[in-house]
């Protein structure tokens, strides 16, 4: 039945909304706005992606394309957040972006959403933990002697991957309650940071270094590459609010909630981050020091210079401890996404992952799946130090082509669009379209080499992430997709006309 167009409608009840779309409600709606923004926030983290990369901006650009790059990649993600959101605030499923690329596309087009996201997903847990791991090395160091090893480094992250697979087996509520205090941590975690590096005593770089100092050590000669790449640490850091979608079926008002949660978590990691890393630059006192660390983290290292090594180990636990509220909430993320996929048929073992606990209605099958795909991910890290950075690329590079497609389709049929009650109006066809072109170029500057002599150590694995992908893709579609992926028709009638019409 054709669906009549509107450009403003009413937020539907939550479980009749979703019924309309075709699914069942099985997951406990226990998560308000504020958890819904929070677990996007807590994703971004901004004291795990800015503070964990805060080393490849020094030699990628330096200060001032740290800054100036936070800036435009910022405002660009914002841009690209509001067209997914609009997109989101229709189809407020935990399927996320898949199941909008199907409605819009079809299912060719949604496979290849699904497994971009579902493997940058799973790429992120990996990413996250295993750099927590590394930042609880750094800590060790500092507190014990300790020498990081890649083998006391993996221990540690296998550990932080069954605690956070532990939490999320423990139903939606406690998630809810960790990532509402985790955008107090983080946002205290900053002020604290920067206000202890700014009162302590001692000299501080001008405002014309942090701003306009230009830093080149990656044996490229053309700065304005070099500048290219150096923006890659906010567009590392910009990933993850997609939680807010995965979640939509366990938030209460999520037509609103989730659109919102998606649009304030950029703004808010935004702004935060950008006092975050302008006042670590402000403090560094050996630029080559810092870099040359012995702790393998260069923020401890400004931390040990400023305030000494006792004060550096409390802001590293201040750190740390973000680490592990953003890795859990990636986890909650991604275990939603395994769970509609399943639920869609997309997997083989589906009739598995798909399964709900009855006593908190949490998918924990996929919860441990998740994180059990996030410890293989990152075991060739105990053989190669190039390995955690394919690991970061299969995150990136999978995950920002995966924001866009429904955007691009929304535009590309906007025929087969019904906006949701929060939409973008009229500045929807050119926000979209600039969201298009920019991950277009952002996914080649991802690929591109990042540093001089290529070798084995220095190669971008980012572009093979991407093949590595499709090449999945392609294949489980080829052998299981076409015959079992298959989301359901809409609800029934009068629900499908509730849907399109905004009423019910």
């Amino acid at each position: 039945m054709p669906h009549r167009r509107s450009t403003s409608r009413r937020p539907l009840d939550d479980d009749a909304a979703l019924r309309g779309h075709g699914y069942t409600p099985e997951l406990k709606r226990g998560m308000g706005g504020f958890g819904n923004f929070a677990i996007s926030f807590s994703v971004i983290c901004i004291l795990a992606g800015g503070m964990t990369l805060f080393g490849y901006g020094l030699t990628t650009g330096g200060p001032a394309v740290m800054l100036w790059g936070w800036v435009g990649i910022g405002a660009m993600t914002l841009i690209l957040g509001a067209c997914l959101a609009e997109v989101t605030s229709a189809y407020p499923t935990s399927g996320g972006l898949y199941y909008m690329a199907h409605r819009l596309g079809g299912p060719r087009w949604a496979w290849v959403t699904g497994w971009l996201n579902l493997l940058g997903l799973l790429g992120a847990i990996a990413g996250i933990d295993y750099g927590c791991a590394l930042f609880v090395g750094a800590f060790a160091n500092l507190q014990w002697g300790l020498e990081p090893t890649p083998e006391t480094t993996m221990l540690i992250f296998a550990g932080i991957l069954l605690l956070h697979g532990t939490l999320n087996t423990l139903g939606v509520r406690l998630v809810t309650v960790l990532n509402s205090i985790s955008v107090w941590w983080q946002l205290a975690g900053v002020a604290l940071i920067v206000g202890a590096l700014t009162l302590a005593p001692g000299e501080r770089q001008s405002a014309d270094f942090v701003f306009t100092h230009f830093n080149n050590g990656t044996g490229f000669d053309n700065p304005v590459y070099v500048a290219a790449l150096g923006c890659l640490l906010a567009a590392y850091t910009f990933c993850g609010y997609d939680a807010s979608s995965h979640l939509s079926e366990e938030t209460k008002g999520a037509q609103i909630a989730a659109p919102k949660g998606i649009v304030r978590a950029i703004a808010w990691s935004w702004a935060a981050g950008f006092v975050l890393l302008a006042g670590l630059l402000f403090a560094i006192e050996d630029y080559t020091g810092t870099l040359g660390t012995s702790t393998g983290v260069p923020p401890a290292q400004i931390f040990i210079d400023v305030l000494g090594t006792g004060v550096a180990k409390g802001l590293l636990l201040v750190v740390i401890v973000a680490q592990l509220f953003c890795g859990n909430a990636e986890t909650a993320a991604a275990s939603r996404m395994v769970y509609a996929f399943s639920r869609d048929g997309a997997l083989y073992g589906s009739a598995t992952w798909r399964r709900v606990s009855s006593r908190t209605k949490t998918p924990v099958p996929a919860v441990w799946l998740s994180v059990g795909v996030a410890l293989l991910l990152a075991l060739p890290s105990l053989y190669s130090p190039t390995a955690y950075a394919a690991v970061t690329a299969i995150n990136v590079i999978g995950i920002t082509p995966a924001y866009v497609i429904p955007v691009y389709l929304r535009r590309r049929y906007p025929e087969k669009f019904t906006p949701g009650p929060w939409h973008l109006g009229a500045w929807s066809k050119p926000l979209g379209w600039i969201s298009v072109g920019y991950v277009a170029v952002l996914t080649v500057v991802f690929c591109l080499p990042q540093a001089a002599p290529i070798t084995v150590q220095s190669f971008n694995y980012a572009g093979i992430a991407l093949a590595v992908v499709l090449l999945i893709a392609w294949l489980t579609w080829i052998t299981k997709g076409r015959r079992s992926y298959k989301i359901p028709p809409l609800g029934t009638e009068a629900e499908t006309v509730a849907l399109s019409e905004g009423v019910l």
